[in-house]
């Protein structure tokens, strides 16, 4: 067996159309806190996450709600003092077949062959997450020697591939990275994810500090890898007007722990959850009256002092006492649609306002 089909766990590869009806990743009362002298501090709360073949997955939340940790939690790239206390983590892949592998089992030298090989992960900052003193070609090439057995010349026009995929001239091959534009480091972030046709592509804020334009450039050629290649996608993002653009279905992550998951259409249009509508308030219109933004009032909670029940409940306008008690269990927010979840038990679709149209930043569309 030939090293591109040689899986990271040793399993023989299953039929494809077994593989397709399985999440490629499926995460179950997932757990992380960190150690700390004065105890340990919860950061993830038993969370639950699937990603199908071929979808993209939008995780949204404020800054500290805990998307980027989860994520990387799943992978185990989590350094001391971040502890795994609890769930499961099973990766499905063509190359691993039906029965999957157990992430949060394997070895260090089993996590080295899973990880790019069949997960691969956009960074958030593509100026600190590449190596200042070496050039491009090196930096993608390391990518394809450490999982490909490839010939000089099959690796060179690999690297050539690559670039075509991205939009960036091959030339740019020997440059390094303070020679390209953000957006170019973006693009070559991109181009190294994809450089061992990876099933999963985890993408943490791609466009952070990038300008509109560069948002929307990028954005569309994920799109168009995505379809071209039917990689997964987890994208983590806190503009939840960007997700309702590209995502399949979307997840709302607060203090830790899901609050509501469902299609673009549900958590516009049909929101479950006090937290996702402060969140979409939170855009400007483009439609209609000039309007006030509607933030959320008060602060993100103290992971260190979680409040009991709902963590939402102290800034949530439909608060109650009952929400003290309340177990955070996903449950239908609509009897007719088991897809669409939420943790609220209390507030109904049809008890929030309609969500205004809000305003498609990175890609000049509306959503209506």
């Amino acid at each position: 067996m030939s090293t591109s089909e040689e899986t990271a766990s040793g399993v023989v590869p299953a039929a494809q159309d077994a593989a397709s009806s399985l999440p490629v990743l499926e995460i179950r009362n997932f757990s992380i806190s960190f150690a700390t002298e004065s105890g340990d501090v919860k950061a993830v709360r038993n969370v639950d996450l699937s990603l199908a073949p071929g979808e993209i997955i939008g995780l949204a939340g404020e800054s500290g709600s805990g998307k980027s940790t989860l994520a990387l939690g799943a992978c185990r790239l989590l350094r001391p003092p971040a502890i795994i206390t609890g769930g499961s983590v099973v990766y499905r892949g063509r190359r691993v077949g039906t029965e999957g592998v157990e992430i949060l089992d394997m070895s260090p030298h089993q996590l080295r062959a899973l990880r790019w090989r069949e997960i691969a992960i956009v960074f958030q900052s593509a100026m600190n997450a590449l190596n200042p003193v070496l050039r491009v070609q090196d930096q993608l090439g390391d990518v394809i020697d450490a999982h490909l057995d490839m010939s000089r010349d099959e690796k060179r026009e690999r690297l050539n591939t690559l670039l075509d995929m991205v939009g960036i001239p091959r030339t740019r091959l020997r440059s390094f990275p303070h020679e390209l534009s953000g957006g170019m480091r973006q693009r070559v972030m991109i181009a190294m994810a994809l450089a061992t046709d990876p099933e999963v592509v985890i993408m943490d804020e791609p466009t952070t500090a990038l300008d509109v334009v560069v948002q929307r450039e990028i954005l569309a050629e994920i799109a168009t890898l995505q379809k071209e290649l039917k990689f997964a996608v987890l994208f983590i993002t806190h503009d939840l007007s960007l997700l309702l653009e590209i995502a399949d279905r979307i997840a709302m992550l607060y203090g830790g722990q899901m609050v509501e998951t469902g299609s673009g259409e549900q958590i516009h249009h049909r929101t479950a959850h006090p937290y996702t509508r402060g969140l979409l308030n939170s855009f400007p219109s483009v439609r209609g009256p000039r309007r006030a933004l509607a933030g959320i009032p008060g602060s993100p909670p103290d992971p260190r002092d979680m409040p009991p029940g709902c963590p939402f409940g102290p800034r949530c306008r439909f608060a109650k006492p009952e929400c003290k008690s309340v177990d955070m269990q996903l449950l239908p927010a609509e009897a007719e649609d088991p897809q669409h979840l939420t943790a609220c038990p209390f507030v109904k679709p049809g008890d929030i306002e309609p969500a205004p149209v809000v305003a498609a930043a990175t890609t000049g569309e509306v959503q209506g």
